[in-house]
């Protein structure tokens, strides 16, 4: 089940929601559990049980770190002859047995597949003979859970959190429903208040509908014209295409992902302020970008912020010179790349980010800095629309010839490919939408409008400026045309559902 559904619209998220608002507050947090998982296991009903396990195997972990700590109660009493090293020993076998395990799981089901066909030609050489695995399905969001997971006992074995006794609180952190399948990534630290005192109101609703609906209307009127567009280019003869149909077919992408994605987010975001939580942010025009740097913390910030607290910091950061921190960067960003799929090109995309993060620490970076803005804005386009390149295609060669074609070295027939193709009138409107939502200029606009739904509420016999009735009626026309788009059959499922 996706956000973009019939059923979630219409049957799933009214009858949550409205049982929600009829149950005592203790209750709710039991009744969103047994909704995430019913919304989890109707499309993963054999892995639905991964997400159990982890579930009971990450709280189990987290308690643990907890008893073993020295400043808990009780400690001394059961374990008289204990001492402070011993148990400073089982609290890290214990974390490090829980990373462990997390990762494992993360590992068996994405990356077997990948990894045995990568060694086929090792095996060739030690005549073991031909490795053809099946590809294994890989769970649902099982990237974005274990990485909450993580980042929970990380917390924990530092002592920054304490995760509380409650399994059913902490199952519902894991498995909450709008945020499993791609998160944001949200930081137990932060969720923890929520989930044992939070309110729903009427207000907070209104809000979250808005930005629901902001969300509905990029991924189904914007980003889904974008993806038949840019599947139909990627589909073609590589090295036939003209350098303006595969530019014209990578900004399609380019426009594609980043609304599918953020389109998401503002669901996932909306949907959490229905039931009472804040969910962090994770866009802010990333196509506003004037560096890589500069992208990297404007887009999938959770992600980003994940990395450089888990992983780059741990290793030092830029404490220890710059060659370090170069090292650093580079395997965080390859391993960003690894995480988001089980192939080579998403290796090469994430090191050709990292090499660029590299280069803007040197004096290019002053360089990018001292050039004129829009100069500066073009360099981080160029940049992220070739890295796009990479991430959209099949494999090393496709990435290759493609990128090769946008450049001139391609053999097109005159006429056999033109731009005409797939400029339709829907995906010229859904460029010019692109532009607009991709830009601040749309920041403008959703903050004026955007108090609208609650001001509804809240009116009584008051007037309500004519500006937000018409962003009412904007919003109840979006919904409507993302309606009918959905019962026409107009669906994509989201990008990062594979991720």
């Amino acid at each position: 089940m996706v956000f973009s559904s019939l059923i979630f619209l219409f049957f799933f998220l009214p009858v949550v929601l409205t049982v929600s608002l009829l149950l005592r507050p203790s209750w709710r947090n039991a009744w969103l559990l047994a909704a995430s998982f019913f919304f989890y296991a109707w499309g993963e009903q054999g892995y639905v049980f991964v997400l159990l396990f982890s579930c009971l195997f990450n709280h189990a972990c987290a308690v643990w770190l907890r008893r073993l700590d020295d400043g808990e109660p009780g400690w001394e009493q059961g374990q008289a002859g204990a001492t402070r090293g011993v148990r400073a020993r089982a609290r890290k076998a214990v974390f490090v047995a829980g990373i462990a395990l997390n990762l494992a799981l993360l590992c068996f089901y994405k990356y077997t597949h990948f990894l045995l066909e990568s060694m086929s030609p090792v095996f060739a050489l030690m005549s073991v003979g031909p490795v053809h695995p099946d590809k294994m399905q890989v769970p649902v969001g099982i990237s974005f859970f274990t990485f909450h997971a993580i980042s929970c006992l990380c917390d924990v074995y530092a002592r920054k959190i304490e995760t509380g006794r409650s399994f059913w609180n902490f199952a519902l952190y894991l498995s909450f429903f709008p945020k499993i399948l791609a998160g944001p990534i949200f930081r137990f630290r932060d969720a923890a208040a929520q989930l044992v005192a939070r309110v729903m109101t009427f207000e907070q609703i209104a809000r979250g509908v808005e930005r629901f609906i902001v969300g509905l209307g990029k991924k189904v009127l914007i980003a889904n014209p974008l993806a038949l567009a840019a599947d139909t280019v990627f589909s073609l003869p590589q090295a036939e295409l003209s350098a303006g149909l595969a530019w014209f077919g990578l900004l399609c992408y380019t426009f594609q992902i980043y609304l599918d994605f953020s389109g998401y987010t503002d669901m996932a975001i909306g949907l959490g302020k229905m039931f009472g939580f804040e969910f962090p942010e994770n866009f802010n025009y990333p196509y506003f970008s004037q560096s890589v740097r500069d992208f990297w913390r404007r887009w999938h910030i959770t992600l980003s912020q994940w990395f450089r607290d888990y992983l780059y910091v741990p290793m030092g950061g830029n404490r220890h010179g710059a060659r370090r921190e170069y090292f650093n960067l580079l395997v965080v960003f390859l391993l960003c790349g690894l995480w988001h799929g089980a192939n080579w090109t998403f290796v090469i995309w994430g090191v050709w980010h990292g090499l660029f993060l590299i280069a803007e620490r040197t004096a290019f970076g002053r360089m990018v800095e001292a050039a004129w803005r829009p100069l500066r804005q073009a360099y981080a386009m160029g940049v992220v629309m070739i890295g796009w390149a990479l991430f959209r295609s099949d494999g090393i060669a496709q990435a290759g010839t493609y990128i090769a074609a946008m450049f001139g070295f391609s053999e097109p027939v005159p006429g056999k490919y033109p731009v005409a193709m797939v400029l339709n009138r829907e995906v010229l409107l859904a460029l010019v939408a692109a532009s607009l939502v991709s830009l601040p200029v749309w920041s403008t606009i959703r903050a004026r409008g955007s108090h609208l739904l609650p001001a509804v509420v809240n009116s009584g016999r008051g007037t309500i400026p004519g500006w937000r009735c018409s962003y009412v009626v904007f919003l109840g026309i979006v919904f409507m045309l993302s309606s009918m788009a959905l019962m026409g059959g107009t669906y994509n499922p989201f990008i990062y559902f594979k991720f």
